[in-house]
């Protein structure tokens, strides 16, 4: 099987545009649809640098052009936009990664660089998105770190089904492929906040992506020599 072409630690930062408020234009659905996207904006601008925990509802709702009592209409609570806020990163995850499993079936098992490779350019894509995702893994608002546990639960699931269907771990039965899928996305959630906490320089990405590489072709050769309990 060919590596992807790509490198990993070479793709080249996305420079977020600057974020727009509600316009004036379109039916009431579509206004509302554009005040609630521009609430999820808002947010995610602000915690670039802060806890979600630290920021108010008047600080979301001011950055949105409403006012506070407003933001109801959209939103149950602060919590409740935090969880969609991870919804939508996670939504974002599942995407990087799923073109990285897409040929699993018919190709066998993916190389690291390939995996790492797909990864990498939805990150650069995507980075206040999947900041948010690794700062409040570990957070302080509570339904939002369950929300987080909950998907990448969900996500391991979705990853432990895609290597069933690869002919070398046909006779594995589903603990041993959810043991392996959670060892793949551990690596991945780790090599991502690696990235996002670097200091930015090429050669410091480089050598991230070569660890995460080395620890990837590991599991996957453990896989390979692993005899399945039955």
């Amino acid at each position: 099987m060919t590596s992807s072409p790509d490198s990993p630690g070479t793709t080249p930062r996305k420079v977020r545009a600057k974020r727009s408020r509600p316009g004036s234009g379109g039916s009431r659905a579509e206004k509302k649809e554009q005040t609630r996207q521009a609430l999820l904006d808002t947010t995610i601008d602000l915690v670039d640098d802060r806890s979600f925990g630290s920021i108010s509802l008047r600080e979301v709702a001011r950055g949105a052009g409403i006012v506070p009592t407003a933001f109801y209409r959209h939103f149950a609570s602060m919590e409740d936009l935090g969880v969609t806020l991870v919804e939508d990163a996670m939504r974002v995850l599942r995407g990087a990664l799923r073109e990285a499993r897409r040929d699993l079936a018919g190709r066998g098992m993916p190389t690291a660089r390939e995996s790492l490779s797909t990864l990498l350019k939805k990150v650069h894509g995507d980075e206040a998105q999947f900041r948010f995702l690794v700062r409040e893994r570990h957070g302080g608002v509570a339904e939002v770190r369950r929300a987080i546990a909950t998907e990448l639960r969900l996500f391991s699931r979705e990853l432990a089904i895609d290597l069933a269907r690869v002919p070398a771990l046909a006779d594995w039965g589903v603990d041993d492929l959810e043991v392996a899928a959670d060892l793949i996305v551990t690596i991945m959630m780790t090599t991502v906040a690696e990235l996002l906490d670097g200091d930015g320089r090429e050669s410091t990405e480089r050598a991230l992506v070569e660890r995460a590489e080395k620890q990837l072709v590991m599991v996957f050769l453990g896989m390979s020599a692993w005899r399945p309990s039955h």
